[in-house]
């Protein structure tokens, strides 16, 4: 059963969009930066696995294993969180988005200063620590029931363009909230690919603020009407 924002569904679109702006920055980074895999989007991640059974194929499947791996645990923990402080829904969800801020700045910090490097196997424990980051998130945000904003996943979003399209004799219903998500992970990937070029961390810290300022509206957003 979904849960009720505690925010209006203009508000609760806007933060879950920022959420998926995060998604694309933080994407971008782990593909271009830390050997081609997925931190978020853990489809790709499972059909380059497929391509590692394959004879003849180079694929990085430890970071693939290590990225699918943490990313389950972090829907765990998700989970965990939800279950526990869901009585509340402004204070799990200050909760787990806190939680996500402080592991991305960590994060940053740790790979800005060095000691977390993008070519070593250091890496490992980043691609870790930002996929358990975002299994939170998703389990967080597939909690409101809103099939297209997941934040993380954008098949089941596009496929319902076109399913619901006119031209598919459709309505058109919900379209622009669709065009919206495909937009936001697209300007956070295209804005993150092209920071990567000039820095890395500060790209992490950028997401981490990202989500801070929908972690806000959630907190501070007025309240949903009866």
């Amino acid at each position: 059963m979904a849960v009720e924002s505690p925010v209006s569904h203009r508000l609760t679109h806007i933060a879950l969009l920022l959420l998926t702006f995060a998604t694309g920055l933080v994407d971008a980074v782990s593909v271009l930066e830390l050997g081609h895999v997925f931190v978020a989007n853990m489809t790709g991640n499972v059909v380059f696995l497929g391509f590692w059974l394959a004879p003849h194929t180079v694929v990085d499947v430890t970071a693939a294993l290590v990225s699918l791996v943490s990313f389950v645990t972090g829907a765990v923990l998700g989970g965990r969180l939800a279950r526990h402080l869901d009585r509340e829904i402004r204070h799990w969800l200050a909760v787990t988005l806190c939680i996500e801020v402080v592991m991305l700045v960590a994060l940053s910090i740790l790979a800005g200063t060095g000691v977390l490097d993008y070519r070593d196997h250091t890496k490992l424990i980043l691609i870790a620590g930002l996929a358990v980051t975002f299994g939170i998130q998703n389990s967080t945000a597939r909690q409101f029931g809103i099939q297209e904003l997941s934040t993380t996943v954008l098949t089941t979003t596009i496929s319902g363009i076109g399913f619901d399209s006119r031209l598919a004799g459709g309505t058109g219903d919900r379209e622009k909230l669709r065009f919206g998500v495909v937009i936001a992970i697209l300007a956070g990937a295209s804005l993150g690919a092209t920071l990567t070029r000039f820095a890395v961390a500060p790209v992490i810290g950028l997401a981490a603020a990202v989500i801070a300022c929908s972690a806000a509206i959630f907190w501070f957003g007025e309240r949903r009407e009866a």
